[in-house]
């Protein structure tokens, strides 16, 4: 492909495979990087283009235009000539393109979007006003902004990102009002630390989730979203009907992974509160409230409870760890499970559980390895032996585990 308007070819620093093709009039000293990824948009790019340069201008910062292009047109030669820098990249996914454009990167700030004049990249002076006051990552919001009649689908705009961004809010208790959002602007330094994985669309899940992880200072802008141009197809329908439902999926599922605590810390916690309240109430035999009489049948069902529940409250405390950046949590961990406090409980627990299961056994054997004869409160009390026994256990293996994981972080 040509490059008429290049002034020279620069190598990519990690891979040799990529080049970044620069323009002339090329800014030195960006404080500024506006990094696009691009596929096959020749139709759009050279006003997109020119909209950057109209925002730099109204916003009185120094900038370049990095387009990320893997096209199969002539998209990448007319961003060179309209003055931006090109880094040519094989097609591998839209997380994959900013991954690949990171070493390239020259401003301290950088904004992101798309290349199809959805959103009106003339309006920069927001972003820019809000990394002078320091903030980390500033994240656009339709919602707070304008969104152009026939620019999305009515499942889009009332259904898919309202829920979708509830949820997350829910998950991480954040306060975003629009996460698909596909204009966004973080520090260059707090990309890096984001350590972006995601391939694909779930990125932009997870540069949010991160942002919340990492404890970012945070703020949202109004942007301004557009409809699509004349004879363009969006991505999504260039891949099928079913493009938005994947992108929704993946989306989800990252949300998921990146706050697998919330599914585990506050339920477990409610069903071990159950659990402890429906067993410690019966250790001595049955007992009626009302109409209803709790038996040794109700004492099982609170011991699943509780091991189910406090396994749980584990489980989550240690999907917690992966994303502690900051190593707050894991401190935490190490403070409160600390070995020799922890070991000394769990053998006192399970040391009692076995005590009051005793009886139960002994008796049992006297009997002739019969339960007809076994009456309360042998075994309530031999049931609060288990769960003593089991949560002793329990804790003893959580404390090896976080000891394990951690000791060598810390």
């Amino acid at each position: 492909m040509e490059f008429s308007g290049a002034m020279r070819r620069e190598p990519h620093p990690t891979d040799p495979e990529l080049s970044v093709h620069v323009p002339e009039g090329d800014e030195p000293t960006p404080e500024l990087s506006i990094v696009i990824p691009a596929m096959n948009e020749s139709l759009t790019i050279e006003e997109f283009v020119s909209w950057c340069h109209e925002g730099i201008a109204s916003a009185g910062v120094r900038a370049e235009i990095l387009i990320v292009d893997s096209s199969s047109d002539d998209t990448a030669s007319k961003a060179v000539a309209a003055g931006a820098r090109v880094l040519t990249t094989p097609p591998r996914g839209l997380g994959r393109a900013y991954i690949d454009a990171i070493p390239v990167i020259r401003g301290d700030w950088v904004i992101m979007g798309d290349a199809d004049c959805t959103y009106d990249f003339r309006r920069l002076a927001p972003f820019v006003e809000r990394f002078r006051a320091g903030d980390e990552y500033v994240m656009g919001s339709r919602w707070k902004g304008s969104i152009e009649k026939g620019s999305m689908p009515p499942h889009h705009q009332y259904f898919g990102t309202p829920v979708t961004t509830w949820i997350l809010n829910r998950i991480y208790g954040s306060a975003f009002s629009d996460i698909h959002c596909g204009m966004r602007g973080v520090t260059r330094e707090a990309l890096q630390r984001i350590d972006l994985s995601s391939q694909s669309w779930e990125y932009a899940s997870e540069m949010v989730l991160k942002s919340v992880h990492h404890q970012l200072r945070t703020s949202e802008v109004p942007v301004t979203f557009l409809r699509d141009r004349e004879g363009r197809l969006s991505h999504h329908k260039r891949e099928g009907w079913f493009s938005p439902f994947r992108a929704a999926w993946i989306n989800l599922r990252a949300m998921f992974v990146y706050g697998a605590d919330f599914f585990l810390v506050k339920p477990g916690l409610l069903m071990l509160c159950l659990g402890l309240l429906l067993t410690l109430p019966l250790a001595f035999g049955p007992l009626t409230v009302g109409p209803v009489t709790f038996s040794l049948f109700w004492m099982l069902l609170g011991l699943t409870l509780s091991v189910v529940g406090l396994q749980c409250v584990y489980l989550g405390l240690l999907a917690q760890v992966p994303f502690d950046f900051g190593g707050g949590r894991a401190q935490r961990l190490l403070e409160r499970f600390r070995y020799n406090r922890a070991a000394l409980l769990s053998g006192l627990s399970v040391l009692a559980g076995i005590c009051l299961c005793m009886p139960f056994g002994i008796r049992y054997i006297s009997d002739g390895l019969s339960f007809t004869g076994l009456v309360a409160p042998l075994g309530h009390l031999a049931i609060l032996g288990l769960l003593l026994a089991t949560i002793g256990f329990q804790t003893f293996t959580f404390t090896l585990v976080v000891h394990a994981f951690l000791t060598e972080r810390r």
